[in-house]
């Protein structure tokens, strides 16, 4: 481990294509395209985006597939513009880079999306770089969008089990990440990944439905079952350190029984300009302080700086400052009143 140095990202590059309509139409009915961006997104390419934003000098590999078009161009330069290794960042024809249309209701903001998996449902076992990853960390997400690392596996479950093992096997911590999904599907599929993560960081939403508890009704915090989930999480495979993060604060249980809270900031309105990427933000933020040997209370605080920096931008990583610049926030705005 002492050899090893940096952070990696495996698996989801995707680009959004933002489309600002005037009216969402009927089914068979005609919406006008008012303007347009586009802005990366994906757990890899969040991962990437914000570490190098951190600017602390880590290094940082991007590993996974893009299609051969003008999406897979515009992520390789941004990846190469930030100083990230992009040698296992593979273009492929097979499949054109994943990308999501968002398309957004000019009068009240309100985002549709349709989503293409693209290249991202290559990503399985044989095609992983073990021997060539030179990162302290890997995260490997987001699971349910990957098809091939979904697979089934008949020795670890599920072939995203597997590459973590392997992962493992080579003195590479490892963590996942998941998407949102409402349905069983988190419950069935990520656990059998659980089991080979040193890290397990999710939110609320997800930590519920993987273990069956309902953790946060609106502001009310049950927080016997955020114990309860955490515990739970943690005995899948006896995780280093459990983190579960929703709006109001992040919950943290180490494997040797500490226990610590951090409320999250209380912002103005006006200055949320866009939830995409917050929670990412948060990820990678408490992966740096891992990375970096923080303690526990300097890593929780540092990934609310993060996630409240992203806040603050409507793209994914935009908002992403260097960390002196994150942490700064800290003291410009108040902490929520949560007792725990």
């Amino acid at each position: 481990m002492s050899e090893r140095n940096g952070i990696a990202g495996i698996g989801s590059w995707i680009m959004d294509h933002i489309r600002l309509v005037n009216i969402w139409p009927e089914e068979q009915q005609l919406s006008d395209i008012l303007g347009e961006e586009f802005s990366g997104g994906g757990m890899a390419h969040n991962l990437v985006g914000d570490i190098a934003r951190f600017d602390l000098g880590i290094p940082i590999e991007a590993i996974g597939f893009l299609g051969d078009d003008e999406d897979g161009k515009r992520i390789l330069d941004q990846c190469k513009e930030l100083g990230v290794d992009t040698t296992y960042l593979r273009t492929t024809d097979k499949a054109p880079t994943s990308y999501t249309e968002v398309m957004t209701v000019q009068s009240t903001g309100r985002r549709t999306f349709f989503h293409s998996r693209g290249a991202n449902v290559l990503i399985d076992y044989e095609s992983i770089p073990f021997d060539g990853i030179k990162s302290k960390i890997v995260a490997l997400g987001y699971l349910l969008l990957m098809d091939a690392a979904d697979a089934p596996d008949p020795e670890y479950g599920t072939v995203a089990a597997k590459i973590l093992h392997s992962l493992q096997q080579k003195g590479i911590k490892t963590c996942i990440d998941t998407v949102s999904e409402n349905s069983v599907r988190l419950a069935q599929i990520v656990p059998r990944s659980l089991k080979y993560c040193n890290y397990v960081i999710v939110n609320e939403f997800e930590a519920g439905k993987i273990t069956g508890h309902d953790i946060l009704n609106g502001e009310s915090l049950d927080k016997d079952a955020l114990r309860a989930s955490a515990k739970q999480l943690q005995a899948y495979g006896n995780a280093e350190l459990v983190v579960i993060h929703m709006h109001i604060g992040a919950y943290a249980l180490t494997q040797d029984g500490k226990e610590l809270f951090q409320p999250s900031l209380e912002l103005p309105d006006d200055y949320i300009q866009g939830g995409a990427g917050a929670g990412d933000a948060f990820f990678n933020g408490t992966l740096v302080g891992l990375h970096e040997g923080w303690s526990l209370e300097d890593t929780l605080r540092f990934a609310t700086s993060a996630a409240t920096a992203c806040l603050s931008h409507p793209t994914c990583t935009e908002g992403i400052r260097p960390h002196q610049e994150c942490l700064e926030l800290l003291e410009q705005f108040p902490f929520r009143n949560i007792s725990f």
